[in-house]
C-alpha cells in the first residue's frame, strides 16, 4: 500500500463519494487509489472547479467535499475557489501535490512555496513530511474543516510519500554497491537515511473512524430572552441566512422552525428555498423599507456587510439580536443587543420548540404582503413590455413556470443573475446555490457538477450571465464525458452589464463592458453538450421545455438567450 492508497483509506473512512480533480504526475496514486475503493474521480478542465464543485457537495450534504490537484499551478488555480469557500463557509479538504521532500527549494518542477499562499485563506494548513503523517494529518484536516465556523483547509502531499518505496529508492538514484567519489557515498548515505526516515513507520498506518461536526447546545437562557423580545415585538423580522443551513441533514427541521416562530422573513443565500416557492411568511422585495419599519430584527447566520449596508439598514431603535457561529461576524459593524455565538439552525430550532405563545402580528404580516404583491404586479407588468430582442424578465418567469419540484438552481452572474434573484423562486430547501459574500464569478459549472452528482435526479440550472459564462464552458466537456446531464440558461447581453449601467452614467464610457452576441450554444455543443440559440421571445417556452427534454434524456444542454436592453435593475452596482 502506497501513500496514495493511505490518502483514499482516509477519504473511503470519511465517506467521501467524489475526487474533483484534474490530472498531473504528483497526484496520480492519490486518483488510482480512490478509483480503487469506490470513490468516483471526476476530473475537470480547470482546477478552479474542481474546487468550486467540492463546494458545491459539501453545501448540500454537510460533509467535506475534496479535490486534489497537482503542484504549482495546480494549487495556485485554486486559490479564488478557496478564498469563496472560505468567505461562504464551506467545509472543503483541499489536496496538493509538491516536488519530493529532497528536492524542495532546489528548483524542481512546479516547486513554490505553496503554504505561503494557501494559509491566508484556509483555516489550516499542513505540509506532510513522513508517510506515517498521511493518515492523522488528513483526519486532522476533516476535523478542522468541519469545527466552530466550517471552511476550506489545505494539505500537501509530497510526491514521494504518495508512491511505493521501490520506485522512490529509484527516483533517489540509490545504488546497492559501495563504490564511488567520496562526495557521492555522502550523498548515498544522507539518502538512504532520509528514505528509512520517510517511510519509517508506514506500514502501521490506518484510516480511522469518520469525523463528525461538534456544536454546543442553545443556551436556555439565551433562548428564553430572545422568545420573550418577539413575545414584546410589534413588527418584528427575520433574516436567514447560508449559515442557518451548515446542518445539511437536519434542513426540514430548520425550515419548520422558521414557520413555527412565525415571523416574516427574507431568505438569502443557501438559505433561499428553505420554506418552499411561495410560502406566506416569506417576503420577497422591499428588504430595506421592511428593515427600517421592523421594531425587532433577528438575524439567523447572516453578517452585518454591504448587504445591509453595515448595518444602516437596520433602525436604531430596534431590538438587534443576531445568531452566528463567527464571533467576528457576530459583532461586525453593529453590535447586537442580543448576540448569540453558535449555529444559527441550532437556535432557530431550540426556538421554535417554545415558540408557541408568541402572539400572531396579522397586520404588520399584511402590510409586507401587500408591498411583496404590488411588487410582483409591476415585475409582471415590465415582464410583459416589448423588447428588440427577449425581455430577461418574461424569460426568467418562463423558466420558474416549468421548473420541477426537485430543481436546483445555480446562479453565476450579474445582472442576469441579479434580476434572476428576484423571479425565479426555488422549490425547496438547499436548491439555490450561489457563491456567497466574495461575488465570484465562474462558479457555475463546478457548482452545477457537485450539485448534480449529490441529486442525480434533479433538474440542475446554471442561470450564467454572458460573462461568467465564459469562465467555465469547457466543463461541458466534463459533462458530457462524465455523463453529467445538465441545462445552462445564458442571458446574452453582449456586455458586463451590472458594471456598464454605472460606468456609462457617470464616467462616460464603456470602455471593458462590452461583448459580442457570442454563439455560446455552438460552443456547449463543440464540447459535446447540445446548443440551443433562443433569439425569438414567442419561442423562450418551447425552446426551454426543450432544454428540459435534453437534460432528461441524459445531455448537458445550454440554451444561448438573445436578450435586449432592459432597465430593471438599474443603479444595483454594491460595493
Amino acid at each position: 500500500m502506497n501513500g496514495g492508497d493511505l490518502v483514499a483509506e482516509v477519504l473511503h473512512a470519511q465517506g467521501v463519494p467524489f475526487l474533483f480533480t484534474l490530472i498531473g504526475g504528483h497526484i496520480s496514486p492519490i486518483l488510482v487509489g480512490c478509483k480503487a475503493r469506490g470513490i468516483r474521480v471526476i476530473d475537470v478542465r480547470h482546477e478552479v472547479n474542481a474546487v468550486f464543485a467540492a463546494d458545491a457537495v459539501a453545501r448540500l450534504t454537510g460533509r467535506p467535499g475534496v479535490a486534489a490537484v497537482t503542484a504549482g499551478p495546480g494549487v495556485t488555480n485554486t486559490l479564488t475557489a478557496v478564498k469563496n469557500a472560505q468567505m461562504a463557509q464551506s467545509p472543503v479538504v483541499l489536496l496538493g501535490g509538491a516536488a519530493a521532500t529532497v528536492l524542495q527549494g532546489r528548483g524542481a518542477l512546479q516547486d513554490i512555496d505553496q503554504l505561503s499562499l494557501l494559509r491566508p485563506v484556509v483555516k489550516w494548513a499542513k505540509s506532510v513530511r513522513r508517510v506515517k503523517e498521511i493518515v492523522p494529518a488528513l483526519e486532522e484536516a476533516f476535523q478542522r474543516s468541519l469545527e466552530g465556523v466550517p471552511g476550506p483547509v489545505f494539505v500537501e502531499l509530497p510526491v514521494d510519500l504518495l508512491y511505493n518505496e521501490k520506485v522512490v529508492r529509484e527516483w533517489y538514484g540509490l545504488k546497492s554497491d559501495r563504490g564511488g567519489s567520496f562526495m557521492g557515498r555522502v550523498t548515498q548515505l544522507y539518502l538512504r537515511r532520509h528514505l528509512r526516515r520517510l517511510f519509517a513507520g508506514a506500514q502501521n498506518a490506518s484510516a480511522g473512524p469518520r469525523r463528525e461536526p461538534v456544536t454546543a447546545a442553545p443556551d436556555a437562557e439565551q433562548v428564553a430572552r430572545v422568545l420573550d423580545a418577539l413575545g414584546k415585538a410589534e413588527r418584528p423580522l427575520m433574516l436567514a441566512g447560508s449559515q442557518a443551513t451548515l446542518n445539511a441533514p437536519a434542513i426540514h427541521e430548520i425550515a419548520w422552525a422558521v414557520e413555527t416562530i412565525g415571523v416574516p422573513v427574507y431568505l438569502s443565500g443557501m438559505a433561499r428555498g428553505l420554506l418552499g416557492p411561495n410560502h406566506p411568511l416569506q417576503m420577497r422585495h422591499k428588504r430595506r423599507n421592511a428593515l427600517r419599519e421592523a421594531d425587532l430584527v433577528l438575524l439567523a447566520g447572516v453578517p452585518v456587510d454591504f448587504r445591509l449596508d453595515y448595518g444602516n439598514h437596520i433602525r436604531g431603535s430596534a431590538t438587534y439580536i443576531s445568531v452566528n457561529r463567527s464571533k467576528e461576524d457576530l459583532t461586525k459593524n453593529r453590535k447586537p443587543d442580543i448576540g448569540i455565538l453558535g449555529d444559527p439552525g441550532d437556535f432557530l430550532r431550540a426556538l421554535a420548540v417554545q415558540a408557541g405563545h408568541l402572539p400572531p402580528r396579522s397586520d404588520w404580516h399584511a402590510q409586507l404582503q401587500a408591498r411583496d404583491d404590488t411588487r410582483e404586479a409591476e415585475i409582471a407588468e415590465q415582464a410583459r413590455e416589448p423588447s428588440a430582442r427577449i425581455n430577461p424578465l418574461h424569460l426568467l418567469r418562463t423558466l420558474d413556470g416549468l421548473l420541477g419540484d426537485k430543481a436546483i438552481l445555480v446562479a453565476d452572474g450579474g445582472d442576469f443573475v441579479g434580476t434572476a434573484s428576484y423571479i425565479l423562486r426555488p422549490r425547496g430547501p438547499l436548491t439555490w446555490l450561489d457563491p456567497g459574500a466574495f461575488g465570484t464569478l465562474g462558479v457555475g459549472a463546478g457548482f452545477a457538477l457537485g450539485a448534480k452528482l449529490v441529486h442525480p435526479d434533479a433538474d440542475v440550472w446554471i442561470i450564467y450571465g454572458d460573462g461568467s459564462a465564459g469562465y467555465s464552458l469547457a466543463e461541458f466537456d466534463t459533462f458530457t464525458r462524465h455523463n453529467i446531464a445538465i441545462a445552462a440558461l445564458v442571458g446574452n447581453d453582449a456586455g458586463w452589464t451590472q458594471i456598464a449601467r454605472d460606468q456609462v452614467e457617470m464616467l462616460g464610457d464603456d470602455v471593458g463592458t462590452a461583448l459580442a452576441y457570442t454563439d455560446y450554444d455552438s460552443v456547449a455543443a463543440g464540447f459535446g453538450g447540445a446548443g440551443l440559440r433562443l433569439d425569438d421571445p414567442e419561442l423562450a417556452e418551447e425552446t426551454l421545455h426543450q432544454a428540459q427534454a435534453i437534460m432528461h434524456d441524459g445531455r448537458a444542454v445550454l440554451v444561448n438567450a438573445i436578450l435586449g436592453k432592459s432597465d430593471f435593475r438599474k443603479g444595483s452596482l454594491s460595493m
